[in-house]
């Protein structure tokens, strides 16, 4: 499985030092929303640049213009972008397309989808790469939040797909059980007082 460092910091500069520090463990660069919103895509192309060697994952969270806000983030540079799973299926489809013209590829990003397990189905036969089974921050700090969710909803989705939704050390191994391919941290690595040492710790639990 691999790891995917969600970096939710507000400038280019502050990833790129949060990058540079967890890279030597971690599979997956992903560029947060609100980063991607405070720098624009120049954040990406600078990744790209800074980190050739890795997927650089470019969370825009589309809900409309697929087709436009995915190919300028494959011109910038990304691997994978991310479409809303609430968004229409042409706007998948879109995006889907233009991940095709570049040898890319598209996540659709199942946060605040009620049946995530059906919709995952629904946008992989749109051709979408995978899904990811996503709790945000804000729904973690609501009372009965549970991982275990998400990971029931990946098992039953039967389609290629990631989890993001509070994974840390303690954690990470359920997921990997779970049959997801990526596990996706964010706060347990740019949270922690030794980046490095934190995305050490992801990997050294999966061993």
């Amino acid at each position: 499985m691999k790891i995917q460092f969600a970096i939710d910091t507000l400038t280019t500069a502050q990833a790129l030092e949060l990058a540079a520090a967890a890279a030597p463990h971690v599979d997956v660069l992903e560029l947060g929303t609100p980063l991607i919103k405070s720098e624009g895509l120049r954040a990406v192309t600078a990744m790209r640049e800074a980190h050739p060697d890795k997927v650089i994952f470019a969370d825009l969270k589309t809900m409309d213009a697929g087709a436009l806000e995915a190919d300028i983030a494959f011109q910038a540079g990304a691997d994978l972008v991310t479409v809303l799973g609430s968004a229409d299926d042409s706007t998948i489809a879109g995006a889907v397309e233009a991940a095709r013209s570049h040898g890319k590829g598209v996540v659709v990003d199942l946060i605040g989808v009620a049946d995530k397990a059906a919709r995952a189905a629904e946008v992989v036969a749109l051709g979408a790469t995978s899904v990811e089974m996503h709790a945000g921050l804000d729904e973690q700090a609501q009372d009965g939040y549970a991982l275990e969710d998400l990971l029931a909803a990946g098992r039953a989705a039967g389609v290629p797909f990631s989890v993001a939704g509070g994974v840390n050390a303690s954690s990470i191994a359920d997921v990997a059980a779970s049959g997801a391919h990526t596990a996706v941290a964010g706060g347990a690595i740019y949270g922690a007082p030794d980046v490095a040492a934190a995305a050490a710790e992801l990997r050294a639990a999966l061993a």
